[in-house]
């Protein structure tokens, strides 16, 4: 088997592929031939040595996966050659940079044969992500005003179609070169956030969607109604901010997103209902997952890239 590995806390050049022996599936896990690995922010941020939620390099990356069960003599719950995908084992270690890896049954669901690996393997984390942001905590629904920031991103554009799916009336953020993107994803509203201040231009907001950060996040309490509710990704920790928003009569959640079949399945409904559709800018051979780096640091992406084996 071959994997990618990581030896120091520098560049995305030192990510290297070599031998290791085959992961063995243990009680209730299943063993995956990976076919697509989606590539996500956190990793590049994680290989950079920002926070130790891994530990010390060396280790592996990666979550999002997409493949064909090899061995499910552990479990009943699929057989081999079935097509599933998932998220597996957040916000511990999967170790999806791989050609195999054993997870957790529970935390896969069957591929539907509309989504192809490529576009399977980009929608878990972000697709979870706006889901349990949108849905099971911000309880959106019919006529809800929602904010998403960051519409033309991985979370962001995966945002803006659930919650239109849901009912609710979108606004994002995005840049002018992303306007017809997100439009063309459900947008009712999109602010230029290089030209215009998102907060005196948007007002009675009733769940804003962040994975942006920064003073986005305190801005954001200028745009949301009388007992509007804040749902961010990036800023779950900062009490700081979750007393500003307190004081206001506002409600804050930070999200960090979670293994959820159940949320699964509801995307991969979604999807096959044509209401959710997953955008990926690039896909990169495994062997060039330093190129993959390279891109991803830049940031500004437009949905999602992914790893081919």
């Amino acid at each position: 088997m071959r994997v990618i590995t990581q030896h120091t806390l520098g560049g995305p050049e030192v990510l290297s592929v070599e031998d290791a022996p085959e992961p063995r599936p243990l009680p209730t896990e299943v063993l995956v031939r990976v076919r697509a690995i989606g590539l996500n922010p956190l990793e590049a941020r994680l290989r950079a040595g920002e926070f130790p939620l891994l530990g010390r390099p060396p280790f592996v990356l990666g979550w999002d996966l997409s493949g064909v069960i090899e061995d499910a003599s552990q479990t009943w719950r699929f057989r081999p050659g079935d097509e599933v995908f998932g998220m597996p084992l957040f916000p511990r270690a999967a170790r999806a940079y791989a050609e195999f890896v054993a997870v957790p049954a529970l935390h896969l669901v069957r591929k539907p044969a509309s989504l192809s690996h490529v576009e399977a393997s980009a929608l878990p984390v972000v697709g979870l992500t706006a889901w349990q942001g949108l849905v099971d905590l911000g309880g959106v629904g019919e006529g809800t005003r929602v904010l998403v920031h960051g519409g033309g991103g991985g979370v962001g554009h995966v945002a803006i179609q659930i919650a239109k799916a849901l009912g609710a009336h979108v606004v994002t953020t995005a840049s002018g070169s992303k306007r017809k993107f997100v439009e063309d994803l459900g947008a009712d509203e999109v602010i230029d956030y290089t030209a215009v201040d998102f907060a005196e231009a948007v007002r009675d907001i009733d769940v804003v969607l962040d994975t942006i950060g920064g003073d986005t996040v305190e801005r954001s309490l200028h745009v949301l109604r009388p007992g509007g509710h804040l749902v961010t990704a990036t800023s779950e920790e900062d009490t700081a901010l979750i007393a500003a928003y307190e004081a206001a009569g506002m409600r804050f959640s930070g999200i960090a997103v979670d293994p959820d079949p159940v949320a699964l399945r509801g995307l991969v409904d979604l999807v096959e209902q044509g209401r959710l559709r997953v955008h990926v800018q690039r896909t990169f051979p495994f062997e060039q997952v330093a190129d993959a780096h390279r891109l991803l640091d830049g940031g500004h992406l437009q949905g999602k890239l992914v790893l081919t084996l």
